[in-house]
């Protein structure tokens, strides 16, 4: 699961730059919040978690570790196509921004209690 997040994160990544040469070439900056959100959440903190579960196997391979998971996997592209979609003015995306948040809110918060029981103290 860790190296499959890395590797998610990585595509993000790739995904971001491509949004923000988009903008720039077209002058065209209506999706900046699309384009900050992917490059925040999709790639540097599904990275930084992917990183962590590779570190300590055991809060990956717990059931809060795979919620966790799914909810961000599925959560940020939700969010970010809803997003664009919203600043392209179309209306009926923006339902997609608060599910996908919500996903990736809930997601983060489980991340944290894996972190909070399974990382060592003295860390």
């Amino acid at each position: 699961m860790a190296v499959r997040m890395i590797k998610i994160a990585a595509f993000y990544f790739v995904i971001g730059v491509l949004m923000g040469m988009y903008m720039s070439m077209g002058d065209d900056h209506s999706i900046v919040s699309a384009h900050a959100h992917l490059n925040l959440l999709g790639w540097l903190s599904l990275a930084v978690c992917g990183i962590v579960y590779h570190l300590f196997p055991a809060a990956a391979g717990n059931k809060l570790g795979r919620v966790h998971y799914w909810l961000h996997i599925l959560g940020v592209p939700i969010m970010t196509i809803g997003l664009v979609g919203a600043m392209k003015g179309i209306m009926a995306l923006y339902a997609a921004v608060p599910l996908g948040a919500t996903a990736v809110t809930v997601g983060v918060l489980l991340f944290f209690i894996n972190v909070l029981r399974y990382v060592p103290r003295g860390m």
